[in-house]
């Protein structure tokens, strides 16, 4: 049975900032029943009580509070909000990304990160940007390169906009990447750095081959900006990603 189709809360956070509840209760009638947190130490408890009653799964979580945070509690959030995944979602030198030598900073990094995890029962993920794509060694983008460096626990959501946007044909990236690849976040725009998002099937992403070459992937609608209503937007997202995979 495929994965429920899931949103990275990110998308919402100033609706989120302003109303947790009433925005995650208007995703569930909008017909998400999965979502992924971009924060999970704000209130873990209070989130899972309020996930649960609307019946939402949470396949994973960012947790950029690993940089600046103790790790065990952080951990305990990623736990307590309902799964044992926690991503990376930047935070790392930009720079490192372009030698051989930084990208082995980074995988022991991860690696490090992945290893504290276990701990508490925790896999540690990472999330790519442009960054970690433009990059191209004898051929092979910066990502392609660091998934070879990372522990075998480590695993990778492919943003497919972003890779897109780096230069990556991102079917083949993802066929490269195999099962390293957890989770895609599926979002769609002009194509371009620094403009709004649109929602997914009414940019210039070619989705449909994307999903394909990553089948069993969790799918993660994400905008990080929106020119127009957000809601709509995210709505939009769901009915198309619905009508062409037969998620709900």
């Amino acid at each position: 049975m495929a994965k429920p189709l899931s949103i990275q809360l990110y998308t919402l956070r100033d609706q989120i900032a302003a109303d947790r509840d009433g925005t995650l209760t208007r995703l569930a009638e909008i017909g998400y029943r999965s979502v992924e947190p971009y924060d999970p130490t704000g209130d873990p408890a209070g989130f899972r009580k309020l996930a649960d009653e609307l019946g939402l799964s949470v396949p994973s979580t960012h947790a950029y509070a690993l940089f600046s945070q103790d790790a065990g509690e952080v951990f305990d959030a990623v736990r307590t909000v309902g799964t044992d995944r926690a991503i990376i979602p930047g935070g790392i030198e930009h720079e490192l990304f372009t030698t051989r030598e930084g990208l082995q900073q980074v995988a022991d990094r991860l690696n490090g990160f992945a290893a504290k995890a276990a701990e508490h029962d925790v896999l540690i993920g990472y999330h790519n940007h442009w960054w970690e794509i433009e990059p191209r060694f004898e051929g092979r983008t910066a990502l392609e390169v660091l998934a070879d460096l990372l522990a075998p626990e480590v695993f990778l959501e492919v943003d497919t906009y972003w890779a897109a946007v780096g230069g990556a044909d991102v079917p083949a990236l993802l066929r490269t990447l195999g099962e390293r690849v957890y989770a895609l976040h599926v979002k769609d725009g002009p194509g371009v750095k620094e403009q709004p998002h649109t929602a997914v099937g009414k940019g210039t992403i070619d989705v449909p081959p994307i999903l394909a070459a990553a089948p069993d992937a969790v799918r993660i609608v994400e905008l990080d900006s929106c020119a127009g209503d957000v809601f709509e937007a995210v709505a939009e997202s769901h009915v198309y990603l619905t009508d062409i995979e037969g998620r709900s």
